[in-house]
């Protein structure tokens, strides 16, 4: 089994939106980053950004439609670059999607193919934005899923509560980072 660490959506303009929950999170994921890396984990770090003048934001996307034109997301932004902190490195890879799981608008499976990964760790923000919309399509491409609960937000405790407890453990293993680490 190949295994994967996916760090999804830990870019400056999402993380800025969660400052009282931001140092906890990086330094969680910085220990998971530098568990991967020790292993010789794939990192891949998944992104949402637009080409100048956001074309592919339709309006009629209730998620996306208020940053029509809005430069604010653009591929160059500062506000999608991955966060300084968990900075990526040699060797690891940066997919950026136009939607809210992963796979959509992006790369993402063809890089999963051409590495040959089964198993995905997965961690990012938000729990009930891109976490749950790519732990629900990489179950049904038949990937193996882990979530590391502790590596994980949501403007929303409860949602993040409610999807840990009840919603992934129907298609992944969830468990703590700490836990992760100590068993990988």
């Amino acid at each position: 089994m190949t295994t994967a660490l996916v760090v999804m959506d830990l870019q400056n303009g999402i993380v800025a939106r969660i400052p009282d929950q931001s140092a906890a999170l990086l330094g969680t994921i910085e220990r998971v980053l530098t568990t991967a890396r020790e292993r010789r984990m794939p990192v891949i770090f998944v992104r949402v950004a637009f080409r100048p003048g956001t074309p592919e934001v339709s309006a009629r996307n209730q998620s996306f439609s208020a940053l029509r034109g809005d430069s604010r997301m653009d591929e160059t932004s500062d506000a999608t670059s991955v966060h300084p902190r968990l900075a990526p490195r040699d060797g690891d890879l940066v997919v950026t999607k136009r939607r809210v799981s992963a796979f959509a608008g992006s790369d993402f499976e063809v890089v999963l193919r051409s590495l040959a990964v089964d198993h995905l760790v997965l961690c990012g923000i938000a729990t009930s934005g891109v976490v749950l919309s790519t732990v629900r399509q990489a179950a049904d491409l038949d990937f193996s899923l882990t979530v590391l609960s502790d590596a994980c937000v949501d403007a929303d405790p409860e949602v993040h509560r409610v999807l840990m407890e009840k919603v992934f453990p129907r298609q992944a293993t969830v468990i703590s980072s700490r836990d992760w680490i100590a068993t990988n």
